[in-house]
């Protein structure tokens, strides 16, 4: 779900969030999956939802320290708070417009506080209304994070497909 079909192609990985600018530039390929791989160790990097025993969507969630918002200059923290981060949500063509983007959402919290996050942020498009392209679908939408119990804690500098970004949270105490 997080890698491409083909183990050659050089796609995101959902890497771009976990490591280092530099470091996911410097990576092709294979190495993007080794990677990967070497990230499962410290534990899972997020959700997945099924149908039946076929995985048709992930939602990266991880503590934020963890992650490039933890020095990302465009996104602020709002408080000191030992927060998690939701980066990525993507549903597999032809099991979109089911839901599954608010499961995964949903996962991804209880998935947090399970691992005793105080709060769980996320980082989506405030779009309005307005289509968001796919590829540039996978942070949500302010509505999705809206419905799921978040709030808009914070405007950002991060603009995304035309769309600013906004800081959603929930506290999870």
């Amino acid at each position: 779900m997080v890698g491409p079909k083909r183990p050659d192609a050089d796609v995101c990985w959902c890497l771009s969030y976990r490591v280092p600018s530099k470091e996911n530039l410097s990576l092709h390929r294979e190495a993007r999956g080794e990677r990967v791989r070497e990230l499962m160790k410290e534990g899972p990097p997020g959700v997945l939802a099924y149908d039946g025993d076929e995985v048709v969507g992930w939602a990266g969630v991880h503590p934020r320290a963890d992650t490039a918002f933890a020095t990302n200059r465009k996104i602020p923290h709002v408080d000191d708070l030992a927060v998690w981060s939701v980066w990525c949500l993507r549903v597999r063509p032809g099991h979109r417009g089911k839901g599954i983007s608010h499961a995964l959402l949903e996962g991804a919290v209880a998935f947090a506080k399970e691992n005793g996050a105080p709060a769980i942020e996320g980082y989506p498009v405030d779009n309005r209304g307005e289509k968001v392209d796919l590829t540039m679908a996978y942070v949500g939408t302010k509505e999705l994070f809206m419905r799921a119990g978040f709030r808009k804690a914070a405007d950002t500098d991060s603009v995304l497909n035309g769309f600013p970004r906004v800081l959603m949270r929930l506290d999870l105490r």
